[in-house]
């Protein structure tokens, strides 16, 4: 059922609250205030149609919503030129939305976990989240080096599979160190995945877009696995660690 909210009146958007807002397109203000932004109605939705709890809800239009939204007294009816002002977007989307940053739930060794080392790219980080999603990974671990996944652009690129993947940031080696089950990582020269039979549980590490797995991550990772070239040429130098990422989970998933 859709739920249309209709405000009479328009909120006047502060000097203090834009200002708020705005700092939380930098990291440390995020992790300070534990509030995100989200963007557009169909994140929006996902997001209010989860366990994330809304802590505003700014919008030019009535908000027409098919989740459980009940919180009207938190949605803010404002013009576009507030909009535009604190926007993470070059052409804003009707709405932004401010939601508490979630606590990460304890990591499953019993499934296939996705760990990332260094990935610095916020588009590359939202589609490995919502590669996660779609291959049914529900546990996501990123070093302290790895991009915030509460970056707005992150948020966008994940359109709403942020809230079925658990994302945790940890110490990448210490945590490997400690668990019970195969590492695998993401090399040009490991064994070719297709002729490798995987388990549906475990680690697979992907490295940082220019430099790959770090050294320290290296020595833990117990199988090599290598997506092979089959251009006559074979020039090209890498895959995109996003890509990369659907290639190594299909086939996990397959095996």
């Amino acid at each position: 059922m859709i739920i249309q909210k209709v405000r009479i009146d328009r909120f006047m958007l502060s000097k203090n609250k834009i200002k708020f807002i705005t700092r939380l397109k930098q990291k440390k203000h995020r992790e300070n205030e534990g509030l995100f932004i989200a963007e557009g109605v169909k994140v929006i939705n996902e997001l209010l149609d989860s366990n994330f709890k809304l802590h505003e809800l700014y919008t030019t239009k009535s908000f027409n919503s098919n989740a459980n939204f009940d919180d009207s007294e938190k949605e803010y009816l404002i013009v576009e030129s507030e909009l535009k002002k604190i926007s993470c977007l070059a052409t804003p989307n009707v709405a932004l939305a401010l939601f508490q940053i979630p606590k990460a739930s304890p990591v499953s060794n019993n499934k296939l976990i996705v760990a990332l080392d260094a990935v610095r790219d916020p588009g590359n980080l939202g589609t490995i989240i919502r590669l996660c999603d779609w291959f049914g990974v529900s546990d996501l671990v990123c070093n302290y080096e790895t991009v915030d996944a509460y970056n707005s652009k992150v948020i966008q690129a994940t359109m709403g599979s942020i809230t079925r993947v658990n994302i945790t940031y940890l110490d990448l080696p210490s945590f490997l160190q400690n668990i019970d089950v195969n590492i695998y990582g993401a090399f040009m020269d490991g064994d070719v995945i297709y002729e490798n039979k995987l388990p549906n549980k475990g680690v697979l590490v992907l490295g940082n877009e220019s430099n790959g797995i770090s050294n320290a991550v290296e020595k833990l990772i117990s199988k090599r696995l290598s997506i092979p070239r089959f251009g006559d040429l074979k020039k090209t130098e890498s895959l995109n660690v996003a890509t990369a990422t659907a290639i190594l989970l299909s086939e996990f998933r397959r095996g």
